[in-house]
């Protein structure tokens, strides 16, 4: 029987292939709409995840104010000397001057931003020499005019060319590059590769005219008690800046694990969001088989009284029709399925996210199309099961 069922379903089918074919488009765009949207949604939350970590491993970030604060006072390098002694759980410490200044070699100039950091921040951040070296103690110490430079510097002021050895001049002054540094790419629109770095007190002696330090970046070891380091830098800070009991922190600690969670969630409740929206064309289209069957069954109704009149069963004539309504489902299922692949390869490629194909999302598709098909062809096959043999044959 059921063989039979499948037999006649397909030849419905085939009968009316445009008709069909317009029935199951809603299923189809549900079905690849969800799986796109979670695929892509998956791709994202890994990209982020994988961008923030170019930023550094374990890192924490402190700086001056909190809430919109403007007059909290900036760090000193004394205060960065002094997380790194007496914090035991710490990897690396670094301050970092950000200014921007006009770069120039030869003809070529740029507009960039120049960052005073010590050799603490390349291991906070993660920083990758590509070739030459890194800071002396002397170069640090003296604050010389030497720097290390990112990889869209080096293409823009000299092209293809070992940068390594050559000067830039920095406003007033030349700054000799003693280092290259591996591509790290763009985060969140910044190109990351854009940046100039030379020591700490250089920056500050020759750009900024100043010894205050607005950022201090950190790197916890691995394995360490995150939470409770930050609990003593906060507490260390405090200290050294002179608040009370009943003072609010003029300081803020940000961690780039929860920075990375807030983010990574927000993308999750949006890719959720987007697959329910995406799950109502199943639903539109559910609607539409049942539509489309229950149109069927009137324009059928003679052949039914037909075949009931000559000794077939109601479930038998139930079965056909459901199959019929679950086969135009399950086909919708399935092209919605490759063009999903498609898409999701393809647009994949253009932003350059991660193609993360998901099993479970597609096989919960598919089941889901088929229980649309199910559910929303029961209707029409009760119907046409419960025809009464005599009045369906009356039926013109």
């Amino acid at each position: 029987m059921f063989l039979n069922a499948i037999r006649l379903s397909l030849r419905e089918i085939r009968r009316n292939l445009l008709r069909s074919f317009l029935t199951v488009l809603g299923i189809v765009i549900g079905v690849a709409a969800v799986i796109t949207m979670v695929t892509l949604g998956n791709g994202a939350t890994r990209l982020v995840g994988e961008k923030i970590s170019t930023l550094g491993t374990n890192m924490l970030i402190l700086l001056p104010g909190k809430d919109g604060m403007v007059e909290a006072p900036k760090f000193r390098m004394s205060d960065v000397e002094a997380i790194a002694e007496q914090i035991p759980s710490l990897l690396a410490v670094s301050p970092e001057v950000q200014t921007n200044a006009k770069l120039v070699v030869g003809a070529e100039n740029l507009e960039n931003r120049v960052l005073g950091v010590t050799n603490a921040y390349f291991i906070a951040a993660n920083w990758t020499l590509a070739d030459g070296r890194l800071f002396s103690e002397d170069d640090e110490k003296l604050g010389r005019a030497v720097c290390v430079i990112g990889d869209t510097v080096r293409s823009k002021l000299f092209g293809e060319s070992n940068p390594v050895g050559r000067s830039i001049r920095i406003k007033k002054f030349y700054c000799e590059v003693i280092g290259l540094f591996a591509g790290k790419g763009q985060m969140m629109g910044v190109d990351q590769d854009a940046v100039v770095f030379a020591p700490v007190r250089a920056v500050q002696r020759r750009l900024t005219g100043n010894s205050s330090v607005p950022v201090i970046l950190i790197s916890t070891k691995d394995g360490a008690n995150t939470d409770r380091a930050m609990k003593q830098i906060k507490s260390l800070m405090r200290e050294r800046r002179r608040l009370s009991d009943n003072d609010e922190d003029n300081f803020d600690l940000l961690n780039t694990k929860q920075m990375t969670q807030v983010l990574t969630g927000t993308v999750d409740i949006i890719t959720t969001l987007l697959g329910i929206v995406a799950a109502v064309s199943l639903l539109v289209g559910g609607i539409g088989i049942m539509n489309i069957m229950l149109v069927s069954v009137t324009e059928r109704t003679r052949e039914i009284g037909i075949r009931l009149a000559i000794g077939a069963l109601g479930k038998e004539v139930l079965a056909q029709f459901l199959t019929e309504a679950v086969a135009l489902s399950a086909t919708g299922g399935l092209i919605g399925i490759v063009l999903a692949f498609m898409a999701c390869a393809i647009l994949s490629f253009i932003t350059e996210m991660p193609f993360i194909f998901s099993p479970g999302i597609i096989f919960v598709s598919f089941v889901f199309s088929v229980g649309i098909g199910i559910i929303f062809g029961y209707m029409p096959a009760r119907r046409a099961a419960s025809l009464d043999p005599i009045e369906a044959l009356r039926h013109e």
